[in-house]
């Protein structure tokens, strides 16, 4: 049993899509341990995706990120960052198969509609940047 964390973007938020998402990973068996639905700024984006500081997306990506509400949740179950990572489907929608998240809502790369931790020590650093009140004091 492990966490992960997942973002729905700001544009699958704009579409209606957060419940739909959501109803997938449920449906999967992840049970949803913290949900909120925020404004994410600049420092916190820029902290979550310091990885790709200098890449030529970087400026993009916080600016994409930043441009409406959010939808930040941990989602808990057996191998749950894997669970997430195949039901999202390729990070490029135009690659993703049909069936996951990101091949059914996803037409751009910029706009592939969700963020998903890529590993147990990224969900770690990730939910503690995203949920501090949930970090082990």
């Amino acid at each position: 049993m492990n966490q992960t964390l997942v973002v729905i973007k700001p544009q699958a938020v704009a579409r209606g899509l957060s419940g739909k998402i959501m109803a997938r990973y449920e449906e999967k068996g992840l049970k949803l341990a913290a949900v909120k639905l925020m404004q994410a700024e600049r420092d916190l984006l820029a902290q979550h995706y310091a990885e790709h500081a200098g890449k030529s997306f970087y400026d993009n990506l916080l600016e994409t990120m930043g441009s409406g509400p959010v939808l930040a949740m941990v989602l808990e179950g057996t191998d749950a960052v894997t669970a997430v990572r195949m039901l999202n489907g390729a990070t490029d929608p135009l690659k993703a198969s049909p069936g996951t998240i990101r091949g059914d809502f996803g037409l751009e790369m910029a706009h592939n509609v969700v963020h998903a931790s890529d590993s147990i020590q990224s969900s770690q650093r990730e939910i503690s940047l995203w949920f501090p009140e949930l970090a082990v004091k």
